[in-house]
């Protein structure tokens, strides 16, 4: 493929979805069918991220979510079009999203024989789109527990992690990725806008053992956890044996934090605090699809003392504290931690 800035081997990223369908001897192509539909989905979701300043797409819609948050004009355009393409593959039975308080039936004749259910965060960080800052989508696709052919139910969402078939995010930023696991690596996709495809950019990602940066909201120092404000201190110590002080990083999306971390080398944290003591991101749709992603990559994921992957889902919208990064690092923080009384709000 030739482009403007010259040649490069081209796999798009149904092409690779398609090679890779003999991974899964139990799957007959329903699995690739819907991870192209999300596909679709992104590109319409990207083109109107890009005309946001000149459209009325920006601001507040005048709604509160679930999760007691202001919703956003685009967070209600990205949730009813990835609604919308999962609907047209008749590979999945239901959706969960953060945006709705009930999960969504796919109720047709097709659909409720599907063997799969969708979880997804329609766009994260998506409060930033007003100042053009980076935003995306994380998913994640379990098959189903409920019987084949009748409606899906909850059980078929309060799965841990481990029963994740894939998980991925898009990034909308500067260039748009997709980055996804199915539980064999992890590969990423870059948007190439001439031809319109999400072209193979980013393949069998690993992310270093060791990173040199920490993201992390320092405005809620005070009321962090004794073990997280340990770490923050570690991190800011000098030390040119271990590449010390480490650089702060935070944007406030948590796709746009864990994929700059996940390529250079780094730890999210969003521990509990006072205002949110049992934490703040969701176990379904933010920390169980970015920790198999992590977890593929070579990094890790915890609440602080659990394996994110470990933890039963309890209720649909259900938050925990989340910490993921570079392993070396993360065992760094357990350290901290793991001392009696350091892992509760200040």
């Amino acid at each position: 493929m030739t482009t403007a800035t010259g040649t490069y081997p081209l796999v798009t990223l149904n092409e690779f979805i398609i090679q890779r369908q003999g991974d899964f001897p139990y799957a007959k192509g329903e699995l690739s069918r819907l991870l192209h539909h999300v596909g679709v989905a992104a590109k319409v979701v990207n083109e109107k991220i890009n005309k946001a300043g000149l459209v009325d797409i920006l601001g507040a819609a005048g709604d509160v979510n679930i999760q007691g948050e202001d919703v956003q004009k685009l967070d209600l355009f990205a949730n009813h079009h990835f609604i919308a393409a999962l609907r047209a593959t008749s590979e999945c039975c239901a959706i969960a999203s953060e945006e709705d308080q009930e999960i969504t039936l796919f109720d047709d004749g097709l659909s409720r024989d599907a063997k799969y259910v969708f979880c997804m965060d329609p766009l994260d960080g998506s409060s930033n789109i007003d100042v053009n800052v980076s935003v995306g989508t994380i998913f994640s696709i379990y098959r189903r527990i409920s019987e084949r052919g009748s409606p899906a139910d909850l059980s078929d969402f309060l799965q841990p992690g481990t029963h994740q078939v894939a998980a991925g995010y898009i990034i909308y930023g500067s260039s748009t990725m997709l980055v996804y696991t199915t539980g064999k690596g992890v590969n990423g996709f870059t948007l190439d806008p001439s031809i319109g495809e999400f072209c193979l950019s980013h393949r069998d990602i690993r992310t270093p053992r060791q990173g040199r940066i920490y993201s992390i909201n320092e405005g809620n120092y005070a009321h962090f956890p004794a073990g997280v404000k340990q770490y923050m201190k570690h991190c800011q110590v000098v030390d040119p044996d271990t590449h010390r002080p480490y650089s702060s990083r935070y944007i406030g999306s948590l796709v746009s934090d864990f994929h700059r971390n996940l390529l250079k080398g780094g730890i999210f944290m969003y521990p509990p605090t006072q205002k949110a003591p049992g934490g703040k991101l969701r176990l379904l749709y933010e920390c169980n699809p970015v920790a198999f992603i992590a977890e593929q990559a070579g990094g890790r994921a915890s609440d602080g003392h659990r394996r994110i992957l470990d933890i039963p889902p309890e209720s649909l919208h259900q938050r925990i504290p989340f910490y993921v990064g570079s392993p070396d690092m993360m065992e760094d923080l357990e350290g901290f931690l793991g001392k009696e009384g350091d892992s509760s709000p200040a």
